[in-house]
């Protein structure tokens, strides 16, 4: 909708963004299509967070019924095009994750199993890709991640692993999980980036996941910097009648600065000394 709204404008705010993230030595991943969270949406200010609610703003894209339509897809066409074509040798941007766990649904995590769209986004994905092979010139790496390895999905991950540039994955597990999903995409011989993990209830810490991703070499984005409006913090399907969670599910730092579990600083500057660590690398 912003593309349609405002495509100069939305090139320009993306600009300045990089602009930022420049001057503090930061290199960004954007994300084109998501089909995670709520399926509506439209422009001008958005709903404020509901409270203790996880990720309550976020919203799909292009959303469940556009995906499902095919009719729609030449107003994606001219999206992806034009993104891409705009910052096609940025090197500010490391690469392009095109579609955030496609075959999502408005759980937005794969505890519910709410609405998930599965195989029927598959034949978009393979569309957006097409898209963005087309754009000559386009100096970096594209990927979507594999996200969920249950049969419903072994189609689209099929797809995602043949035709990433560079093998990209999620895992909100502890340590044994994170290293067998490495293991068994390591047969890919490709580079690999973890684009999702960090869930402290979940068992996935930086004290547990940074020395596996140190030891084989793994690229990796943990979700959240600073805890704010979208309310990370609370884990999934979280509510107000559980008050304060303990610990963060997500984020690092409070908005003033102070790290929300001072004791992983250790572990996050140890890992960023380690030989075989390129960058830390952060999702917000």
């Amino acid at each position: 909708l912003l593309w349609q709204q405002d495509p100069n404008g939305f090139c320009e705010r993306i600009d300045a963004y990089l602009g930022i993230a420049d001057e503090l030595g930061i290199r960004t991943v954007f994300v084109l299509f998501d089909d995670c969270w709520n399926p509506n949406f439209s422009l001008g200010a958005q709903p404020s967070p509901k409270p203790y609610t996880h990720n309550s703003g976020w919203v799909q894209s292009p959303g469940r019924d556009t995906v499902l339509n095919s009719d729609q897809w030449p107003r994606l066409e001219s999206y992806v095009k034009g993104i891409l074509s705009h910052f096609r040798d940025d090197q500010r941007i490391v690469l392009w994750d095109l579609y955030n766990e496609p075959g999502n649904g408005s759980s937005g995590d794969d505890t519910t199993k709410k609405d998930m769209l599965g195989e029927r986004s598959l034949p978009l994905l393979m569309q957006v890709f097409a898209w963005a092979r087309e754009i000559e010139g386009l100096r970096h790496p594209i990927t979507t991640g594999v996200w969920n390895v249950s049969t419903p999905f072994h189609q689209l991950n099929d797809f995602s692993l043949a035709n990433s540039d560079i093998i990209s994955f999620h895992c909100y597990g502890p340590p044994e999980a994170l290293q067998t999903r490495i293991i068994e995409l390591q047969a890919w011989e490709r580079p690999l980036i973890c684009t999702e993990y960090m869930a402290r209830t979940n068992g996935s810490t930086f004290e547990g996941s940074l020395p596996v991703l140190s030891q084989y070499d793994v690229g990796a984005i943990h979700w959240g910097l600073v805890a704010g409006k979208t309310q990370t913090i609370y884990p999934w399907n979280w509510s107000e009648e559980k008050g304060p969670p303990e610990p963060y599910f997500h984020d690092v730092f409070h908005p003033n600065g102070d790290l929300l579990v001072p004791e992983e600083e250790v572990h996050i500057r140890r890992a960023t000394k380690h030989k075989a660590v390129k960058q830390l690398v952060i999702g917000i």
